[in-house]
């Protein structure tokens, strides 16, 4: 019941469920999407990352000096949750203005920027 108790609280915050949103349309985010999507400083987007982290909803990978996330594919719950949640929020103002600029923000990203640096040395 603990880990169950562990997912709802992640899930009652609105910035902690616009990063969920960001990763389930976009796939894998760098803590810099993140931040620009959702014009957050980088302490707020890692304090959060680490509740849904430790709820067992996302998976971070470090690269370099980079850490990307991602929605994690190992749950059962969370993942029935969320597909409810992308379904509902994919309607929501909030929810299309942050995907708009991240969009707009991953195609724009500089080739010294996190994403591009990452990409040519893979």
């Amino acid at each position: 019941m603990q880990n169950e108790i562990q997912l709802f609280k992640a899930l009652s915050d609105g910035t902690r469920l616009r990063i969920l949103l960001l990763l389930l349309n976009n796939g894998e985010l760098c803590v810099c999407d993140l931040m620009e999507s959702l014009q957050i400083p980088q302490s707020t987007a890692s304090r959060h990352l680490a509740l849904l982290r430790n709820a067992g909803l996302v998976d971070g990978k470090r690269r370099g000096t980079w850490m990307y996330y991602q929605v994690a594919e190992d749950q059962t719950l969370g993942s029935v949750i969320l597909a409810g949640l992308r379904q509902h929020c994919s309607r929501l103002d909030t929810a299309a203005a942050d995907h708009r600029r991240c969009l707009e923000f991953l195609s724009t990203k500089s080739d010294t920027s996190c994403h591009k640096a990452n990409n040519q040395q893979e």
